[in-house]
C-alpha cells in the first residue's frame, strides 16, 4: 500500500480552508499513486481549537465540508482526517476527537480518542469525552491498520515524564495483528519531544511488531509550535522515512517496499530551537493577519536575538526597529544596536526619550515635591518607550514584539506597561542563559545552514561578539547592572528551572544544591510576579512548562 503523508499546517478554525488543504495533498498524492491519504490530528479544524469547538454552526459546517471533500474525489483514493463528531446525547462534554475515512463514497467514523490529555497547555477535556478500542481499520487487500491520535501513543511509564490514567490502546491492539499503526499527532515542540516521540513509536512497533507512521502538525497556533518532525519507523525500531520539520510537507511511503533505514544523523537542539521560533513568529504574524513588525532595540542581547528570529522569519524589509536612548544609555549600546541593525539590513528610527522624561518630571513634581526617584523614576523610563513602541505600532500597523527573556519574566524584572507592552513575546520561554547559548550558537560556525535556509547573512556575525560579552543592564540608573538586583543567571536559571518545570519547593531545592538564601528570595520574587505574568503578552512555548496557558497559579495566595 502506498501512503501519502501530509504534514500540514492548518489555520484553526478555518474548516473549508483547511479542507482545501486537504484536497490539494489529496490531488498530489492521487497523481503520485498514493492508496491512502493520512493528516494529522483535528486537521480539518487545526489544533488546537479550544472554544471554537462549543460553537455549533461550526460543528454543523464540518458535516458540509466533509461532503464537500467527498464531491471532488475522483478516484479511488482515500483519506484519513481528523475531525471533532458530535455524540448526540445531550449530554456535556459533547465531541470525541475522531478520525473519519473519506472516499468518493461518503465518509464514516474509523477511531476515537481514548487518552484525553488535560495537563499543561492541553485541556481536551473540557471538550471531548474519551473512545473506546482497539481502534482498527480494515482495507482492501487484507491490509490492518492499527489507529491512534497522539496521546495514545503514549503510554510507556519508563519513557515519559506523564502517563495518563485510562486504558493502553498499544495493548489492545496487540491481538489484532494489524499490519500497520499510524498515529495522527498534533504534538507542540519543547526541546525534549523529537527524540522521546521515536522512543515512543519504537516501542510501540517492537510491541506490535509492525512499523509505525508518525504524523504530526506543523505551524504556530498562538503559544504553540508544532514541529511536525514527521516519521515512519520500521517493526524493528529504524527510521524508514522522515520529513522535515518546520516545514509543510507531502511524503509517499510504500509499506510493501524495502526501505533501507535512515543513517541515524544527530541534530543540534540550537539548531532546531531556533527554527522553531523562526516558525512561531512568522505563523503568529501571518495567521493573525500582520504584514510587519517592531520591536524596541537596545543594543542588549534579547533584542537583539529578537531581531535576528524576526528577520529570519519575515524578512529584513518586514521588521522595523526604535532606537529610544536616555541619559543613562551608554554609547556602547546605541553603537551596538546601530551595528546589529546594519548587518541584519533593518531599518531603524532613534527617539531620545530625555524631553519626554523631563516633561514627566515636570508634570509629577507637583504630587511628588521632586522629580521621580528609584523604580519609579526607572519603570517611567521603560513605560515611556512601550508608549512611543506602542504608537509607532499602532499608527503603521505593526505587531509589535516584546523582547523579555523567561528569567526577567520569572522573578518580575520587568516593566508592566513599559517593556511588556507588545503583542508577541518571542524569547518568554528562553532563560537568560539560553539567550546566550543560542547568540553563541547563531554567530558560530555550525550555524552557516541554518541562516542560508533563513536568508540570514551566511558570513560573519548576526549578534556580535559586542553584544555577547556585554554585562546584562537595563540602563535605567547610571552604571546599573542586572547583577545589583538580581543572582547571577548562572545561578539563577538552574533554580528557576527546578521552581517552574519541576515544582520543587523548600528542602527539595536545597538538597538540590541551591543556597537556602537564594531559594527563599527567587520564591518570593516568583509569586510576587504572578501578577504581571498575568497581563503579558503571549509567548512562544519552547519548553516542557512555560508561563501561559500551561501555568495556572493564583494571584493572591499564601
Amino acid at each position: 500500500m502506498r501512503l501519502a503523508l501530509a504534514q500540514m499546517n492548518p489555520l484553526v478554525g478555518d474548516l473549508r480552508g483547511n479542507a482545501e488543504k486537504i484536497l490539494t495533498a489529496a490531488l498530489d498524492a492521487q497523481n503520485r499513486g498514493a492508496d491512502l491519504l493520512i493528516t494529522p490530528e483535528l486537521s480539518l479544524w487545526g489544533y488546537p481549537p479550544r472554544d471554537l469547538l462549543l460553537q455549533p454552526a461550526r460543528i454543523a459546517l464540518q458535516d458540509q465540508v466533509l461532503r464537500w471533500i467527498t464531491s471532488q474525489l475522483e478516484s479511488d483514493l482515500m483519506i484519513l482526517v481528523g475531525v471533532a463528531l458530535p455524540i448526540g446525547d445531550n449530554r456535556t462534554p459533547g465531541l470525541t476527537n475522531s478520525i473519519v475515512l473519506v472516499e468518493r463514497r461518503g465518509w464514516r467514523a474509523v477511531a476515537h480518542k481514548q487518552l484525553l490529555p488535560n495537563y499543561d497547555v492541553f485541556d481536551e477535556r473540557r471538550y471531548f469525552r474519551p473512545g473506546t478500542g482497539p481502534n482498527l481499520l480494515f482495507l482492501p487487500h487484507g491490509q490492518r491498520l492499527g489507529l491512534t491520535i497522539c496521546e495514545d501513543l503514549w503510554v510507556d511509564e519508563t519513557l515519559q515524564r506523564e502517563r495518563l490514567a485510562g486504558p493502553d490502546p498499544i495493548a489492545q491492539l496487540i491481538p489484532e495483528r494489524p499490519n500497520l499503526l499510524l498515529n495522527l499527532a498534533a504534538s507542540p515542540f519543547d526541546v525534549d519531544k523529537p527524540l522521546l516521540r521515536q522512543k515512543l513509536a519504537g516501542e510501540a512497533a517492537r510491541r506490535l511488531n509492525c512499523p509505525v507512521v508518525y504524523l504530526n502538525q506543523v505551524g504556530g497556533n498562538d503559544e504553540l509550535i508544532f514541529d511536525g518532525d514527521s516519521f515512519v519507523m520500521s517493526a524493528s525500531g529504524e527510521r524508514l522515512l522522515e520529513l522535515s520539520a518546520c516545514h509543510e510537507q507531502l511524503s509517499l511511503w510504500d509499506s510493501c517496499s524495502r526501505t533501507n533505514a535512515l543513517k541515524q544523523a544527530k541534530k543540534n537542539p540550537l539548531d532546531q530551537l531556533f527554527r522553531v521560533l523562526v516558525l512561531g513568529v512568522r505563523d503568529y504574524t501571518k495567521k493573525c493577519g500582520f504584514q510587519k513588525v517592531l520591536l524596541g532595540l537596545s543594543g542588549g542581547i534579547d533584542s537583539s536575538l529578537v531581531a535576528v528570529i524576526a528577520t529570519a522569519a519575515l524578512g529584513a524589509d518586514q521588521v522595523s526597529a526604535l532606537l529610544m536612548p536616555s541619559p543613562w544609555s551608554s554609547t556602547g549600546s546605541i553603537n551596538d544596536a546601530l551595528a546589529l541593525a546594519k548587518r541584519l539590513n533593518l531599518q531603524t528610527n532613534t527617539l531620545p526619550i530625555q524631553p519626554l522624561m523631563d516633561r514627566f518630571d515636570t508634570t509629577l513634581k507637583p504630587v511628588f515635591g521632586d522629580k521621580p526617584q528609584g523604580v519609579t523614576a526607572e519603570n517611567m523610563q521603560s513605560r515611556i518607550r512601550g508608549t512611543l513602541l506602542m504608537a509607532v505600532a499602532n499608527q503603521q500597523g505593526h505587531l509589535l514584539l516584546t523582547t523579555g527573556n523567561k528569567s526577567e519574566i520569572a522573578v518580575g524584572y520587568c516593566t508592566l506597561y513599559g517593556d511588556m507592552n507588545g503583542g508577541l513575546a518571542v524569547i518568554g520561554d528562553l532563560y537568560k542563559t539560553s539567550v546566550f547559548a543560542l547568540c553563541d550558537w547563531l554567530d558560530g560556525p555550525t550555524s552557516q545552514r541554518c541562516r542560508h535556509d533563513h536568508q540570514l547573512p551566511e558570513s560573519g556575525d548576526l549578534v556580535g561578539e559586542a553584544i555577547r560579552r556585554k554585562s546584562p543592564s537595563a540602563e535605567l540608573r547610571p552604571e546599573q547592572k542586572d547583577s545589583d538586583s538580581l543572582p547571577d543567571y548562572s545561578d539563577l536559571d538552574p533554580l528557576l528551572k527546578d521552581l517552574i518545570q519541576k515544582r520543587s519547593q523548600g528542602e527539595l531545592l536545597t538538597a538540590a544544591g541551591h543556597d537556602p538564601e537564594l531559594v527563599k528570595l527567587v520564591q518570593q520574587l516568583l509569586k510576587q510576579a504572578e501578577f504581571k505574568r498575568r497581563q503579558a503578552a503571549p509567548l512562544l512555548k519552547v519548553s516542557p512548562q512555560a508561563f501561559g496557558s500551561g501555568w495556572r497559579l493564583p494571584i493572591a495566595c499564601c
